[in-house]
């Protein structure tokens, strides 16, 4: 049998398969890496716009809050130094980016190594006129990327501590307790410890305690002995398997509780408080908060301010209080009078900035 006969070196190069689009069941994407065109806005930017409309954020997308307040509080100049500690999908990095000529440069951190890639391709397609740098690293290490680039400090520094979208609602992270997925949380995925070995190892008033001080929750002591209950029988694994072990301290089934969502779709679900526990402990993010907080005046050039944006009582009590003895001891010559909130409109266009507040401090001249 005679061999094929070798290809032509003038032949044309053949043409590259399309890429499939995701398949689904039914008339529309359910499941979060079904949803293709949310996940490229830029691309199908009708669909993006229908679904905030919807007072819904977009699969995959981030929408940033309280942008207008954050540039009218930290005033960036078209040269400044500005770090944003947390970049996420780079709403706000955008709007520091549109305020900064080729003398300013911008300092883009964030844990995710996956999401800053992904943000800085986007980032670098638009072509901003200043110089960015970008690290993968936790926001307190902003002394250290300081000393690595040569700098004297900042003129403007901007952390948003909440999690991003991307993470909540994809459900390989394990931040949401809706969708099921891997009990993991992690923000940085080298950190060793996830959400799964904290509720395997940690003791029932360990996780009282937590329940209690890191997320309100009223029924700290029957939630933890829920879990500890539920884990005796069998490990929590999934998402899944923890919300159904606090929807048990509640009296509360899977389905009675999907019921209840149904005639209550805007009821509070039970396991808002423990996901929300688990993932600080996770990601130690007090404790890197403090760190930050405690660093912050002596990475701030003179005159420089400095943007916090929290969503939980007790990172903005953190926040408060350093600000404020910052104030005391004269390294601030300002500080934020009152916590600065979402508006009605902005919170009804996006539900997920109801909780958040801004503080500001500025460094003493």
């Amino acid at each position: 049998m005679d061999a094929d006969p070798a290809p032509r070196e003038d032949a044309p190069e053949p043409a590259p398969r399309r890429a499939r689009r995701p398949r689904y069941a039914g008339t529309h994407p359910r499941a979060f890496g079904e949803k293709y065109k949310e996940h490229d806005p830029s691309r199908y930017p009708e669909e993006a716009a229908h679904v905030r409309a919807r007072g819904r954020t977009p699969a995959g997308t981030h929408v940033p809050i309280l942008v207008v307040e954050v540039l009218e509080a930290l005033a960036p100049g078209p040269a400044d130094v500005v770090a944003d500690l947390t970049l996420g999908w780079g709403g706000h990095a955008s709007a520091f980016l549109a305020r900064l000529g080729p003398a300013g440069r911008l300092l883009a951190f964030d844990q995710d190594a996956p999401t800053l890639e992904a943000t800085r391709a986007r980032l670098e397609a638009a072509g901003p006129a200043a110089r960015v740098t970008w690290h993968a690293v936790h926001h307190a290490a902003l002394p250290d990327v300081l000393r690595a680039e040569g700098l004297d400090g900042c003129d403007v520094v901007f952390a948003d501590l909440g999690v991003s979208s991307m993470q909540v609602d994809d459900p390989a992270r394990g931040f949401s307790y809706r969708r099921e997925g891997p009990l993991d949380m992690r923000m940085d995925r080298r950190r060793r410890r996830t959400a799964a070995d904290l509720v395997a190892t940690l003791a029932e008033a360990d996780l009282e305690a937590a329940l209690r001080e890191l997320a309100d929750e009223p029924r700290a002591a029957a939630v933890a002995a829920a879990i500890v209950a539920a884990r005796a029988r069998a490990p929590l694994v999934t998402t899944t398997d923890l919300a159904r072990a606090v929807l048990a301290a509640h009296g509360l089934t899977l389905d009675a509780w999907k019921a209840r969502q149904r005639r209550e779709p805007d009821a509070p679900h039970p396991a808002a408080r423990a996901f929300q526990a688990l993932r600080i402990l996770v990601n130690d993010e007090l404790g890197g908060l403090d760190r930050l907080l405690a660093a912050l005046p002596w990475c701030l050039r003179a005159g420089g301010r400095v943007g916090v944006l929290s969503f939980h009582s007790g990172e903005d009590r953190r926040v408060k209080h350093a600000f404020r003895a910052g104030l005391e001891a004269g390294l601030y010559d300002a500080v934020a009078d009152d916590v600065i909130r979402a508006s009605p409109r902005e919170v009804a266009s996006n539900p997920r900035a109801a909780p958040a507040k801004l503080r500001w401090a500025r460094r003493a001249r």
